[in-house]
């Protein structure tokens, strides 16, 4: 290739890849205190054991539009988690993961109005788990998420929440809301 030619290159060849509409995040939940900071947090090892397993797919490809399909496997058998999408990473204390990610953020927070705080306006699902603890569940919304701003995906205790013992972050019996576990999105 002619030296001319090599220099106009060069810089393609230096641009970074443009991102992927479709990512795939796969983690095993671990504890929170584990040496090397997890991917996946179980708070609550009696809803989410240690080693069970979670798939999440993220579909942009269609323009103004998000599609999210989690899998997981090893969980509570015959359970319902309330899933979301929240603004912060995981970390070792549940709160760490922040309020639910928001298309229009609710000036006041914590956000409790039905005007932003609804299944348009934040990405829910609700993950069923069968007699083997395993379950997937979509869900898609109107949105792309702004970037670098939906950091994690939070299980929360859900239903039958009181029939399981506590977590290390809970006393007594879960409570519905409870964040039982935290999975790390990609940017």
């Amino acid at each position: 290739m002619p030296a001319p030619l090599a220099a106009a290159l060069l810089p393609l060849a230096l641009l970074a890849p443009a991102a992927s509409p479709v990512s795939v995040v796969e983690a095993d939940f671990d504890p929170a205190t584990a040496f090397v900071p997890p991917a996946a947090i179980s708070y609550a090892s009696d809803l989410v054991p240690y080693g069970s397993h979670a798939r999440i797919v993220t579909d942009r490809s269609v323009p103004g539009r998000t599609a999210l399909t989690l899998t997981a496997s090893g969980l509570a058998p015959d359970h319902e988690f309330p899933v979301h999408l929240h603004t912060r990473d995981c970390g070792a204390d549940p709160a760490s993961s922040g309020p639910h990610y928001q298309d229009r953020v609710d000036p006041v927070q914590p956000s409790t109005d039905p005007a932003y705080a609804n299944a348009r306006n934040e990405l829910r699902l609700v993950l069923r788990t069968d007699g083997r603890g395993a379950g997937s569940a979509t869900t898609a919304v109107n949105w792309q998420p702004r970037p670098g701003e939906a950091r994690s995906l939070v299980l929360h205790a859900g239903t039958p929440a009181g029939s399981h013992t506590a977590g290390p972050y809970v006393t007594g019996p879960h409570a519905a809301g409870d964040r039982v576990a935290c999975v790390k999105l990609d940017g």
